[in-house]
């Protein structure tokens, strides 16, 4: 009999409960109890969802991130956040401050970057080498009694010692690795604590399987198991979001009672690697397969999966594992509530709770025979054979489209040196010329009437109107700041990417299709389903409406092809090269409109490029190539006087710094404050050839920056970078922000400009 069980569900509940829970809890409206109440029925609710499974996972809900929550469990939260209730440390560590602490100006958010290749932040975990640890597990503990009461069956989820380091940072130039002897005997402590609660298995993450790893790495993974060994309850060692080629032996020879593989990032790998896998491992040891694919809604094609599962079944009996690839909560919750969403399109999804159900209906087929479950896998045949058919889907004249582009189409006309000094007579900007990323604060009332249109209730011409307004009292607020170079502010826009999404053909989208990025952040990314084109002109009107307010530059604001293809939710029946070119061709067509009609800046924004690249370095290069290219296809069709920026925000970029280079965007931004100018590191080694605005305001936390960090940071990017070639700006946009804290610290920002034009 095959197993079934899950790795993690959505967290945030069907209606975003968690995200309205914090935030009231944050601006002091409810209090802790409140907050707590809502999670611990959350929790509920999702374990009655998952109760056809066989083993329902428990520690995988988080009131932040999972990451975090270890560092409590660990002991290993920043000394700068700790003070007051164990929630105000949490969320000091979190977002910066805690609800008591509304007059507090000091830096305490822990540093925030993408989990592996998701479009999930994780907190990282801060550490020296004088970091101690120690066992804090009430989290945990708490929530397995909550399950055991409601009567689930329990499987803790817990992030592995391997990966927690790995994903770490040390601020003092030491070797995490080093700390690993210190940090094992807390996990021996949580593991016995474990197995004291009679809990049966226990599921350890260590997605860092799926990552290259040196001798070094792949020794911790052995020194660790070895260590943890005879402590605890079961272990269920979890690899995801790749397949692991060169760790496959590592994996197969650790002392766990179980091992999970991703079979779906890879098919043909983890397939290949799911039946040596069936050989390797000892007679005793669980084989547990990610076959249902936790990253994307598309649905599984169950029949070809059955025909390679069914020999392992017949193979490996009750010691074959079936479950999603990773944790679900990178896909929206449930399609039940998708009530506008076409009805073909439909049935070529599944969010979560489908996921599940199609889980469910392998296991019945393993279990009971594909007779049992008939019905199911006609209806799941039917649909993916409408979809492989379907004329909405293909379109020949845009794939003629990519097949014309040509290595011409990408390059700008003259170097940058030369650009630059033809900008720098047209534009006529001072030094350290002062801009935002784009967006400014998406008020209670702005969404209210962005909803009352949307319902209908409003006319086209009371929506542009209200816009109009909001669009004019942002350039107000700019010029009575002073910045240099001004944005709309981008009120019409709901998100980045579906605001775009919503103007191409070739997307769909959901009415609750929401994921978490971090905390109480969620975005509701769009469906890509086909080939995409351009019908008209996507923001032309705004910029040139807010042009005309003002005399100074206004910067076209877009969403990079790059960009809008990793925070989408892709097609899976071509190559994801294919569906960027596309992208880059539509956004291209923007870019010429927005220079025909006056605007001589145009910001494209790449925020993800760096997420969707490849965990492995030897798949890293021809991802780099298509994104870039797809960039310089959008972007360089200008004359050399238009001066084109992007941004790029939570990433490390040293090991890329020279594909960014080759990007040749006049001016790039990228977010720097919480790592305190870190990354500006990648620049030591690289002469970087153009423009720079390394952001100096972290417009996650609510907390204001002072001119003097301003300055001071400005000072220590000028040490690695000519301070003729820099910009200063926010980390990102400032739509999550209120008006007062963002006019503060804009305020900040220009007479941080001021004096270092003083010098």
């Amino acid at each position: 009999m095959a197993i079934l069980h899950n790795l993690g569900f959505p967290r945030i509940g069907a209606s975003r409960e968690l995200k309205f829970a914090l935030e009231s809890y944050w601006q002091g409206q409810t209090g802790s109890d409140d907050l707590l109440a809502t999670a611990a029925k959350l929790r509920e609710r999702h374990w009655q969802l998952q109760s056809g499974l066989d083993w329902q996972p428990v520690g995988d809900f988080s009131l932040y991130d999972q990451m975090l929550d270890m560092s409590v469990t660990l002991g290993n939260l920043p000394a700068r956040a700790l003070g007051g209730k164990d929630l105000d440390s949490y969320f000091r560590a979190a977002r910066g401050r805690a609800p008591d602490d509304s007059d507090c100006q000091c830096k305490h958010a822990a540093e925030m970057t993408k989990w592996f290749d998701t479009n999930y932040h994780y907190l990282v975990p801060e550490l020296d080498a004088n970091s101690q640890f120690a066992l804090y597990p009430a989290r945990l503990l708490g929530e397995l009694g909550e399950a055991k009461v409601q009567g689930a069956r329990p499987k803790a989820v817990i992030i592995g010692p391997v990966t927690y380091l790995y994903l770490s940072k040390t601020k003092d130039g030491s070797d995490a690795l080093d700390l690993l002897p210190r940090l094992l005997p807390v996990y021996q402590q949580l593991l016995d604590r474990l197995a004291a609660t009679s809990l049966e298995w226990l599921q350890i993450d260590e997605p860092a399987l799926a990552c290259d790893l040196d001798e070094d790495w792949q020794q911790a993974f052995i020194d660790s198991y070895r260590t943890l060994e005879k402590h605890g309850p079961k272990k269920l060692l979890c690899s995801y979001f790749g397949p692991l080629l060169e760790n496959f032996t590592l994996a197969a020879e650790l002392p766990v009672d179980g091992l999970h593989i991703d079979c779906v990032s890879q098919p043909e790998e983890g397939r290949r690697e799911a039946v040596a896998l069936a050989t390797a491992l000892p007679p005793e040891r669980i084989l547990s397969l990610g076959v249902i694919n936790g990253r994307n809604i598309w649905k599984t094609d169950l029949l070809p999966l059955l025909d390679w599962l069914e020999p392992l079944s017949q193979q490996l009996g009750d010691r074959l594992w079936l479950a999603p690839s990773c944790s679900l909560l990178h896909v929206p919750y449930s399609l039940e509530e998708e009530t506008q969403l076409d009805g073909e399109l439909k049935s070529w999804l599944a969010f979560a709770v489908e996921k599940l159900t199609e889980l469910q209906t392998v296991g019945a087929a393993l279990n009971r025979g594909r007779s049992s479950v008939s019905h199911a896998l006609q209806s799941n045949t039917e649909a993916l054979a409408r979809r492989r058919h379907s004329n909405r889907v293909h379109k020949p004249e845009v794939q003629a489209a990519v097949n014309g582009i040509h290595r011409g189409l990408g390059n700008r006309q003259s170097p940058f040196a030369d650009r630059a000094e033809q900008q720098r007579r047209l534009l006529q900007l001072p030094r350290f010329p002062t801009t935002t990323i784009g967006s400014f604060p998406q008020t209670a009332d702005i969404r209210q009437f962005r909803l009352r249109y949307k319902r209908g209730e409003l006319s086209e011409q009371q929506y542009r109107q209200y816009m109009q307004q909001e669009i004019a009292y942002c350039i107000a607020e700019q010029e009575a700041l002073g910045l240099d170079v001004l944005v709309h502010g981008e009120a019409e826009r709901n998100d980045m990417v579906e605001y775009f999404g919503q103007q191409l053909d070739g997307y769909a989208f959901s009415q609750y299709g929401w994921v978490q990025s971090y905390g109480s952040r969620c975005v509701k990314p769009p469906i890509l389903f086909g080939d995409i084109s351009r019908p008209s002109a996507m923001t032309v009107e705004w910029s040139c409406f807010a042009q005309s307010l003002t005399d100074k530059p206004m910067k076209g604001m877009l969403t990079g092809p790059v960009t809008i293809l990793n925070w989408s939710f892709v097609r899976d029946d071509q190559p994801r090269r294919d569906s960027c070119y596309q992208l880059a061709l539509a956004i291209r067509q923007e870019v010429l409109d927005l220079e025909a009609a006056g605007i001589r800046i145009i910001q494209i924004d790449e925020a993800a490029l760096r997420e969707g690249l490849p965990l492995r370095r030897a798949q890293r290069q021809e991802y780099l190539d298509w994104a870039v290219e797809s960039f310089r296809i959008a972007a360089n069709g200008v004359r050399d006087d238009t001066q084109i920026h992007t941004h790029m925000c939570y990433s490390e970029f040293n090991d890329i710094i020279d594909s960014i280079a080759r990007m040749d965007a006049d001016v790039i931004t990228i977010e720097t404050s919480r790592s305190e100018l870190e990354l500006l590191d990648a620049f030591d080694d690289f002469n970087y050839p153009n423009d720079i605005g390394p952001g100096v305001y972290d417009i996650h936390s609510p907390n204001v920056p002072s001119s003097e960090a301003i300055v001071s940071l400005m000072r220590k990017a000028a040490e690695k970078l000519p301070a003729e070639r820099l910009w200063i700006n926010p980390d990102c946009g400032l739509k999550t922000r209120g008006w007062k804290e963002v006019l503060a610290a804009l305020q900040n920002m220009v007479s941080a400009a001021h004096q270092l034009r003083a010098g």
